[in-house]
């Protein structure tokens, strides 16, 4: 009798089974090709930081300077707490020793960013200068963060903290009570508000590097000021004042030297030389100098027409751009704050240098997604407090801007609303469904063929 035997899948492998066996792995060695890591060997650096200029390198000409000194300036440091806190002179000088240690407190985490925050985009005037930048922007972020629970009352009276002179109520005032076109009003409407003006555009124009995101944005802040006039009586302007002194004079001369100083900074050869390379007193003080000038310099095309992605980074820049413009206004109005008041202008300095590595790291996110893994961190910071200072205005806000919006306001942002919504509908969905209807005749003909 012949019996029928089958192999179970567990059952052992006879020697005339053909059978391909894969040659074993090899056993993975620890470390680096098998040599050990060690944690103070280990790279700050991260995929997506390796683009230049994203990748830490360092400015050869100035090698000195780039030299690491984390214990260094830690004993430093120390040693400059402790003298100031264990000498009884020196603390006698201070009329409140806690706002003594509250500088003393920020002074050392700027000191603590300064050294171990990740490098940003920029390298000039040296990587621990932006450094400092985005740790201040974190203290601006966490301030937010803590107002934003706190009410407007409370909020005056913390401010008096600051400045004792603060928590009183400033009247509001309107620039449109005379708005005949003499030589008399115009010359009145001419003060040290137009020099900040043009300055600020000359900034804006070296943060975004373009002539037409920097007239769409005037022009949008403008039509923005004619629609919130009605909660800030200081938006409330003359039509010559909105667009002959602001737009075509102030913005205009702003945005000019500033594109040309781009042009200028992306079409000049840049070769450094160190200072031991350099020969002569007058030299060596212009090769100090150029070292607050750029490393490199690169031209931002941002192409807002090119795909639907390009578009909505554009619009969306826009408004976060435009938010930070009206953004001091409201916290001005609402904390009782001058508009010359130094609190008012460190706010505007910080945001611009905040600003420059953001955008740069925007446009690198944006156009190069493969490298740029996700959004840098001077970006990402200054979005979330953009965004908190629109959530502390909010808060504040309730109850004191009751006036609803006019009615032809409104009308007029609803249409430019349907006209954001409509340009890409015809501009890229149009002609994506029609690549997509040929798409499927030519599938749909190929399987009846």
């Amino acid at each position: 009798m012949l019996s029928e035997t089958t192999d179970s899948p567990t059952s052992p492998l006879r020697d005339d089974d053909d059978v391909i066996v894969s040659p074993p792995e090899a056993e993975p060695q620890p470390g680096i090709n098998g040599n050990t890591v060690r944690w103070y060997d280990a790279d700050r650096t991260e995929p997506y930081t390796r683009i230049a200029p994203f990748q830490e390198r360092h400015d050869t000409s100035v090698e000195f300077f780039y030299k690491p000194i984390t214990l260094t300036a830690l004993t430093i440091g120390l040693a400059a707490l402790a003298y100031i806190a264990m000498t009884q002179d020196v603390l006698e000088e201070g009329r409140d020793k806690r706002r003594i240690g509250a500088y003393a407190a920020l002074v050392s985490f700027l000191m603590f960013s300064m050294i171990q925050f990740r490098d940003g985009p920029f390298v000039r005037p040296h990587p621990a200068f932006w450094r400092v930048v985005l740790g201040v922007n974190l203290l601006y972020e966490l301030a937010l963060v803590f107002l934003l629970f706190q009410d407007l009352d409370s909020a005056r009276s913390m401010m008096t903290l600051l400045d004792p002179s603060l928590g009183v109520p400033l009247p509001e005032k309107s620039y449109a009570e005379n708005c005949a076109v003499t030589v008399d009003n115009i010359w009145d409407a001419i003060d040290i508000f137009c020099l900040a003006h043009a300055l600020g555009w000359f900034g804006k124009a070296m943060i975004l590097r373009d002539y037409w995101f920097c007239w769409i944005l005037s022009i949008a802040f403008e039509l923005a000021e004619y629609s919130l006039q009605h909660q800030l009586p200081n938006f409330a302007e003359c039509w010559w004042d909105h667009w002959v002194l602001d737009v075509l004079v102030c913005n205009w001369l702003g945005t000019y030297l500033g594109m040309k100083t781009c042009q200028y900074l992306e079409v000049k050869p840049y070769e450094w030389r160190g200072l031991r390379q350099t020969r002569g007193l007058r030299s060596k003080a212009r090769r100090v100098l150029s070292q607050f000038s750029p490393h490199d310099w690169t031209a931002f095309k941002w192409e807002g027409t090119a795909s639907f992605y390009h578009y909505t980074t554009v619009v969306l820049l826009l408004a976060v751009f435009l938010a930070a413009e009206l953004n001091p206004f409201y916290l001005k109005s609402l904390l009782w704050l001058d508009p010359d008041h130094p609190f008012v202008i460190l706010r505007l300095a910080g945001v611009f240098l905040c600003a420059l590595p953001a955008v740069r790291e925007l446009y690198q996110y944006v156009n190069d997604p493969k490298k740029a893994k996700r959004m840098g961190q001077h970006c990402w910071l200054l979005l979330a407090t953009i965004l908190t200072e629109l959530l502390v205005i909010t808060k504040w806000s309730r109850g004191l801007f009751e006036e609803p919006l006019p009615r032809y306001v409104r009308w007029a942002w609803t249409i430019g609303g349907i006209l954001l919504l409509l340009y890409p509908a015809i501009r890229f969905g149009v002609p994506s469904a029609r690549r997509y209807l040929r798409k499927h005749n030519r599938n749909r003909k190929a399987k009846s063929a």
